[in-house]
């Protein structure tokens, strides 16, 4: 039960709620400068609060097939269905190439500048002016250019360089670049239009409108490239609830306009970059066929000649009417073994294209020389799909991403059925390219059996059908894919487009950045009482000393700023003194209560030096002998004596002499000029104090003085460092144990605890010193103790100056006086 209580009071010395309630009060005047510097913070931080506004766009990602595509003119393939183009439309909005091209376009890096009272804002289609700048020349980078508006034709630009040395930044390139400029104070005026070619400035300054105004001046400069396409690439993207197809962008941000350009133009570039990717597959066929129409243009015009010149010398249009069915059969002929050729040409080299090349987007559509095989012709169109779908993927995944091992996978599997179905049509079309010989052969015998001016007139006229037939096909094809191309719709559908439909921004509450501040104000001195109360070893009260030890409190004496320690005999009617007397009757309660006669001692001790012991012994004494008691006050720190100090002697001769045998006792005992007190000084500093304070004629010494003393007070050692006072414990009736405020730490107590449980120390009691019962802790522990913890008018008091919160209250009362 003992272990039980020990454990619990030592638990409630660890923290103790009234110290850190006393601490809170005591802190009031931290409360009021945290709370008048947390408001004073938070109105700074309000004036920096800026409107935010949100714009948002609906657009539509949709599987728009061109209605005809057939198997010969089919460009494109759709890898994944629709749910697949909505992610890879996510993916590319979000991409940080998708962001490079709209803040390129958009030059996003130029930032206007409007100056404010607390903080500048984004003037972006704010200013009455716009900055073009020429991406293919680097610019000043992040130093601030001023434009102020002269007239309606001029304005003034004007910057200042630290250094003739200025960083630049080339847009274009996406470099860094030093800048050689004039240091110091630049300014120059310049024409609305003019081109502007610095070596740190490469831009054309246009009006924003026919008028503007004049005199104002704003500020501009060129901003981190990257750190906008981070800015933008991390635009919201949400599927819509209307559909699993319709994508909901938004932007957040301090610029309206600004948002709005950015989505706007974000879906503007993506839907004419998807309509460009749709259109390649035309575009790289139509340039094909040009290059080839060309040549055949050049080969029809120079049969067509021959043929001209030959009918021009010859007169053979019987004969060639006559034998017109050869001539027609063997062109037919010849037709077809270009066609089959061409064909075969096409598998070769499309087999050596894919042997060798890693981009398959740009392979000519197999129906340009006739192919109209689906399996051919479907393969092609997937494998240019998926390499285009790699290539979107690429901005915006890391190169070990899944997906690319997927679409490799499915790109090789398709290379593999493309070799197969080149193998398998070139046998085919060897074999109808032999038997088509075999035709031609036939027929050119027969025509061999004509005259040879026939023969030739046949064969020029032949080679004029040949080349004017492939001359058609190319122009048919081409026709062909001009119309595929033109029939061609963006997967990218604007539903809604970002305005400015006038509604306002959104501001976030000032009155979260005051509630932050008040908390922040409250918990700083909150946390400090509450750190300082659980580092405070410190004994503060007597209801410390109740929690920390058994041993009962016999009496507070409050503190004093008197000179000397002799207050009871100088001021006998102070709060001081009358502690002490209340001391004196709890003693006789002790000694009734013990039914203890004669002569009685009292020893006075603590647990170190500096806790009252010489104070409390005199005082103590002093009241004893004032009660008419012969008083003995004997000091026996033999260690470091203090008595003769107070009382003005010389410690010359004492207890130190007396337990050496070098005098006797009434040569040691000294008269005071209070009547019924004597005292007896240490003496001289000894070597072995404590084998003296052994010997027995140390006791013999008190026990000779109970003889001729009502009381005998002993200054002792401290208890809690050296053992002299617990040899002298023995010669007590009484022990007095000083704690003092703020000075005895609460684990000194452990040492007289451990004491008198075991009984070592008769009728030990603590005096609570050097108590201070207003300031600190507000409010003073008198009840039980005495009288000395209150002024309650009837005792002689040190006029104590008067606190700030008095002032004030009697300010308070002086001017409620005079009205």
């Amino acid at each position: 039960m003992e272990e039980e209580e020990k454990e619990v009071n030592s638990l409630a010395g660890i923290f103790d709620i009234r110290q850190f309630v006393l601490k809170l009060l005591n802190f009031w005047w931290l409360f009021l400068l945290c709370i008048g510097i947390a408001f004073g913070y938070a109105y700074y931080k309000n004036q920096f609060i800026q409107t935010v506004y949100s714009a948002s766009s609906l657009i539509s990602i949709k599987d728009n097939s061109n209605p005809l595509f057939t198997s010969n003119t089919s460009l494109t393939f759709n890898w994944g269905g629709t749910t697949d183009k909505v992610t890879t439309a996510i993916v590319q909005f979000k991409s940080r190439t998708h962001a490079e091209q709209v803040v390129d376009e958009l030059q996003y890096y130029i930032n206007y500048i409007k100056e404010g009272d607390y903080y500048n804002t984004d003037a972006y289609k704010q200013t009455p002016f716009f900055v073009y700048a020429d991406s293919s020349k680097a610019q000043l980078y992040g130093r601030y250019m001023r434009i102020k508006v002269l007239d309606q034709e001029r304005f003034e630009l004007s910057t200042e360089f630290p250094s003739p040395k200025a960083s630049g930044y080339h847009y274009g390139q996406k470099r860094n670049q030093s800048l050689a400029v004039p240091q110091g104070t630049w300014k120059q005026q310049f024409q609305f239009g003019d081109s502007i070619q610095l070596p740190f400035l490469n831009a054309v300054v246009e009006k924003r409108g026919a008028t503007i105004a004049t005199g104002g001046e704003w500020l501009f400069n060129f901003g981190n490239y990257w750190g906008t396409v981070n800015r933008y690439k991390n635009i919201a993207i949400r599927p819509s609830p209307e559909g699993s197809s319709i994508l909901l962008l938004s932007l957040t941000g301090g610029n309206k306009q600004r948002l709005i350009d950015y989505i706007n133009s974000s879906s503007i570039i993506l839907e004419r970059g998807e309509l460009e990717r749709k259109n390649k597959f035309a575009v790289s066929t139509i340039r094909y066929i040009d290059s080839s129409l060309v040549l055949q243009e050049k080969a029809l015009k120079n049969s067509e000649q021959k043929l001209e010149d030959f009918k021009d010398k010859s007169q053979l249009l019987d004969a060639l009417t006559q034998n017109s069915d050869f001539n027609q059969r063997l062109t037919e002929f010849e037709i077809q073994e270009r066609g089959i050729q061409n064909k075969i040409n096409y598998y070769d080299n499309l087999k050596t294209y894919l042997k060798n090349k890693t981009d398959y987007t740009v392979i000519q559509a197999p129906s340009v020389v006739g192919i109209d095989e689906g399996s051919i012709s479907g393969a092609v169109a997937r494998l240019i799909a998926l390499s285009e779908e790699r290539k979107k993927r690429e901005f915006a995944m890391r190169a070990d991403a899944p997906v690319f091992r997927e679409i490799d996978r499915d790109i090789n599997a398709i290379k593999e059925v493309i070799y197969e179905n080149i193998k398998s049509s070139k046998s085919l079309l060897n074999r109808e390219l032999n038997l088509l010989y075999t035709q031609i052969s036939e027929v050119e015998a027969q025509i061999k059996k004509l005259p040879k001016e026939e023969q030739e007139f046949l064969r020029i006229q032949r080679q004029f059908d040949l080349d004017n037939n492939a001359y058609n096909v190319y122009m048919s094809k081409r026709a062909e894919a001009e119309l595929v191309k033109a029939a061609n719709v963006s997967d990218v559908y604007v539903i809604d487009e970002a305005k400015d439909t006038g509604v306002g921004g959104t501001r976030r509450d000032s009155n979260i950045n005051y509630l932050i501040a008040m908390l922040v104000a409250l918990a700083i001195p909150i946390a400090l009482a509450f750190v300082l109360t659980i580092l405070d070893n410190f004994i503060h009260s007597p209801k410390d000393i109740e929690k920390l030890s058994p041993i009962p409190t016999i009496g507070v004496v409050g503190q004093t700023n008197h000179p000397t320690n002799l207050i009871v005999k100088d001021k006998p009617k102070s709060t001081i003194a009358e502690s002490f007397r209340g001391i004196r009757s709890s003693l006789h309660f002790i000694y009734n209560q013990e039914s203890l006669d004669g002569s009685r001692t009292i020893m006075v001790t603590s647990s170190v030096s500096g806790e009252g012991k010489t104070f409390t012994s005199i005082n103590l004494a002093t009241v004893f002998a004032l009660s008419g008691k012969r008083t003995l006050l004997i000091g026996l720190d033999l260690r470091k004596p203090k008595i003769f100090d107070d009382f003005e002697v010389k410690n010359d001769l004492g207890v130190s002499n007396y337990l050496v045998n070098d005098c006797s006792l009434k040569d040691i005992v000294l008269p005071t000029s209070m009547e019924h007190l004597d005292i007896v000084l240490s003496g001289p500093v000894p070597p072995n104090p404590s084998e003296l304070i052994m010997s027995r004629r140390a006791g013999k010494m008190i026990e000779q003085f109970k003889k001729d003393y009502d009381y005998i007070i002993l200054d002792t050692p401290p208890l809690g460092l050296v053992a002299d006072a617990l040899e002298i414990a023995k010669y007590a009736d009484a022990t007095l144990y000083l704690v003092r405020q703020g000075y005895t730490k609460r684990g000194m107590l452990d040492v007289v605890n451990e004491k008198y449980q075991r009984g070592e120390i008769k009728n030990l009691s603590f005096v609570f010193n050097y108590f201070k019962d207003r300031g600190k802790y507000g409010y003073g522990y008198g009840y039980g103790y005495g009288y000395g913890a209150y002024g309650n008018g009837y005792h002689e008091d040190e006029k104590r100056k008067a606190g700030i919160l008095k002032k004030i209250k009697k300010l308070i009362k002086r001017i409620g006086s005079l009205k």
